[in-house]
């Protein structure tokens, strides 16, 4: 008889309860984006009853009242292009930290570590004055200011992935003529793609729901990303419309949701090589 026997159904049922902890308040939001908005202030624990369903009109009153569209697309334009820049800029950063491998690569890792500690509000009224005095106060660089703060998580995965691929496949490329940049895109970056796409979920999933930075950067007058818009749906006094609300939230969780359930077999892979290598 085993006097050390596993419970294998013990940490299911405890990581399951977890699951649906983090998974309720999404599940709540979907539920109460269908109610009228005096049953959500009344009932919002209670599914949609007869009296309380309206079907899609707080969705249609929640795009209309937001500028949703138009929101919807500033939104993707700067995680699109802030993701991309951030990928494209750290994974060339990070391959050539650990094939130099000398003082001043060494140097340059660590401040990009160093990146990781600095909290954000230590520097947000400067920045703030800095966006605005460069040019930066739109969309487009907004992507420039991202890069500079997703830089260091971004350079951590990839150099720790990079200390686990063999030289030798990149000197057998430079014997087979490739210089530095066709070895690179076309052998590294290939072998890189379990981190690229963990690097690519965790960056869109900050950049999507990010409300501070471009706050702070944006000319509201001109562009307002989605996390922005939805804060207009706040009246006088502090009164919101809840129904409103819950039909932009709704619509604003499906795009990260999608990309995240097509790209997430990759992500524990890249993350646990980015840790523990080299």
């Amino acid at each position: 008889m085993n006097d050390n026997p596993r419970r294998p159904w013990l940490w299911t049922t405890v990581f399951t309860v977890i699951a649906l902890a983090y998974l309720y308040p999404i599940v709540l939001v979907v539920i109460n984006s269908f109610k009228n908005k005096v049953y959500i202030a009344s009932e919002p624990f209670a599914f949609p009853t007869a009296e309380s369903f309206v079907g899609w009109e707080n969705y249609v009153r929640g795009i209309e009242l937001t500028d949703f569209i138009a929101s919807f697309m500033w939104s993707l334009v700067i995680t699109v292009g802030a993701a991309a820049l951030i990928l494209a800029g750290t994974s060339m950063t990070a391959w050539w930290i650990v094939r130099a491998d000398n003082r001043y690569a060494k140097t340059l890792y660590t401040t990009f570590l160093f990146n990781l500690v600095v909290p954000f509000q230590m520097v947000m009224f400067t920045l703030s004055w800095l966006a605005d005095y460069l040019g930066l106060s739109n969309p487009f660089g907004l992507w420039i200011i991202y890069l500079g703060f997703g830089a260091g998580l971004a350079v951590f995965i990839f150099t720790g992935f990079v200390k686990g691929i063999p030289y030798e496949i990149e000197e057998a490329a430079t014997i087979d003529g490739c210089g530095p940049v066709r070895t690179f895109f076309l052998v590294v970056l290939p072998i890189m793609k379990p981190a690229v796409i963990t690097v690519a979920i965790l960056e869109v999933m900050w950049l999507w729901n990010d409300y501070l930075l471009p706050y702070l950067t944006l000319d509201l007058k001109d562009f307002k990303t989605i996390p922005i818009a939805v804060q207009y749906l706040k009246g006088g006094y502090g009164s919101v419309d809840m129904g409103a609300m819950m039909g932009v939230l709704v619509l604003a969780m499906v795009p990260v949701i999608a990309f995240y359930l097509v790209s997430q077999k990759h992500i524990i892979k890249g993350v646990v090589a980015g840790a523990v290598k080299g």
